[in-house]
């Protein structure tokens, strides 16, 4: 290769095993996606009322789609970046930072998101206990963004730290977040509706609004289900730290498989744990006037020290989410900056932590953004919708790729070790990209529909304006690579180095 090509080593280490890539995936799954969005959701797709789980269920087609083709070009392609690598191997380098820009742009502004909801689950608790002041003073918009950015930026520092101490933090807090989860679902269902608003009565003088369900439209059942879709997103997060995967063949899909199947299962009997116990009625009023969590809400009929258990839970589920995405985000940027298309210095990796340190921080940076943001717009919805949007383009384009790959780059197509079956692969992906085309025109159509006080509110708007900021990146760095000697068709046909 000519001058100014990818070195023979990335720096990198495969420390990773099995466990701890179904952790990565896992934990960026859970989090978010489980104790807030399907009762927030209540606010944001006015309408879904007790259509919440089986928009949920439905949600859950497309994601196992995606997470095929995911577990398909992981198998053939295991390198840090991983969505970045498979589409700019399958589809050519643009699209290859296209559909990974999209990604970490949004799930970077999720990990700020994230950062800010750890504080309401803070505040549950300290209400919990009887620290009414301190509770207060959580709901205090400055203290709330200090706290979020302790939190972000220490598990920036665990990250830079290196792979052990990632699944030294990791993989312990995984376990407890299952075992108190659990007891969200044992008491959900041994609750009803009934004891839900006595204890409402009892504790707020207050009845549960009587408001009698309205036939949904299949507009608000297919947004509400977009929406939900995002709870799946994090399987990704395996591919990206491919270039760190021990026996990557073989363990990239599998970790895949297990996150999908865990994390979906887990979703579900969650969900209608929460619903089982909350009538739909309270959150379609309540949500309104605050942002609510699925442990606290079960604070009304539990006894103060199961609710601080099952809210303590939930908060660890959300801090689990940060060192996850940081090391998904962060792989993106480092394979822009090993293949040239992104300034070299991103790909700088630590001699002695063998970690991409310089990525870590400007993702990190952009999730602090995405922390003020969230703050100063007040609803974190916003954040919530430019990663839906940005993670269905991405979802899109890997299932156009695994269709695209065996014609464009023949030579790794063969190394596929799942959906091997041309017939079945393309069928796969093409289904794929029929559901999530579907989810991304419905997204985009009730985002700019949406009635919201200026521009920037509007989720598509803010992902075209930085899309388009990234496109002149790509092809201001593209014109430097190819003025530099690179050959970038022979660059773009062979997958970057260990």
């Amino acid at each position: 290769m000519s001058g100014g090509g990818p070195p023979e080593r990335t720096g990198l280490t495969r420390e990773l095993g099995l466990l701890g890539l179904a952790a990565t995936g896992i934990c960026s799954m859970l989090g978010a996606g489980i104790n807030v969005v399907p009762i927030m959701i209540q606010r944001n797709v006015p309408g879904i009322q007790d259509g919440v789980l089986a928009a949920y269920a439905f949600g859950t087609l497309p994601a196992l789609l995606a997470a095929l083709a995911y577990a398909a070009l992981a198998s053939a392609m295991p390198r840090a970046g991983g969505s970045y690598v498979f589409a700019s191997r399958s589809l050519g380098p643009y699209w290859g930072f296209a559909a990974s820009f999209s990604q970490w742009f949004g799930l970077s502004i999720v990990i700020g998101v994230v950062s800010f909801l750890v504080v309401p689950f803070l505040r549950d608790v300290a209400a919990a206990v009887g620290f009414d002041g301190v509770a207060a003073a959580l709901d205090v918009g400055m203290i709330r963004v200090g706290i979020s950015l302790a939190f972000l930026w220490g598990f920036v520092a665990v990250n830079v730290r290196g792979l052990r101490a990632y699944e030294r933090t990791l993989i312990p807090l995984m376990f407890i977040m299952f075992t108190l989860g659990a007891i969200v679902i044992v008491a959900g269902f041994s609750f009803d509706h009934a004891d839900f608003a006595a204890a409402l009565q009892a504790r707020e003088a207050v009845a549960v609004p009587d408001v009698p369900p309205e036939p949904r439209t299949i507009g608000t059942f297919l947004a509400a289900s977009a929406i939900l879709f995002s709870s799946f997103v994090g399987f990704d997060a395996i591919a990206q730290a491919g270039g760190e995967a021990r026996n990557p063949h073989r363990a990239l899909p599998l970790a895949i498989g297990l996150a999908v199947l865990i994390v979906g299962s887990f979703y579900l009997l969650f969900t209608a744990a929460v619903y089982n116990t909350v009538p739909w009625q309270f959150l379609a009023e309540r949500t309104l006037e605050q942002d609510l969590t699925a442990p606290g809400l079960l604070g009304y009929v539990l006894p103060a020290g199961w609710t601080v258990a099952i809210v303590f839970g939930a908060a660890i589920a959300l801090l689990n989410d940060l060192p996850a995405m940081l090391l998904s985000v962060s792989r993106l940027l480092f394979a822009w900056g090993e293949d040239g298309i992104f300034p070299k210095a991103v790909a700088r990796v630590h001699p002695k932590r063998h970690t991409p340190h310089v990525a870590l921080i400007l993702s990190a940076t952009l999730a602090s953004v995405g922390i003020l943001g969230s703050h100063f717009a007040g609803d974190f919805f916003l954040g919530i919708d430019i990663m839906v949007t940005a993670m269905l383009v991405n979802f899109v384009l890997m299932c156009v790729s695994l269709i695209a790959l065996p014609k464009r780059n023949p030579a790794i197509a063969a190394q596929l070790r799942v959906l091997a079956n041309d017939a079945t692969r393309v069928a796969v992906a093409s289904i794929g990209v029929l559901l999530l085309g579907t989810f991304l025109v419905v997204h985009v159509a009730k985002d700019l529909s949406a009635d919201v006080d200026a521009w920037y509110f509007h989720s598509t708007y803010v992902y075209a304006l930085v899309m388009a900021v990234a496109s002149t990146i790509y092809f201001v760095e593209m014109r430097k690579l190819r003025a530099s000697g690179v050959d970038t068709r022979a660059l773009f046909s062979e997958l970057p180095p260990e």
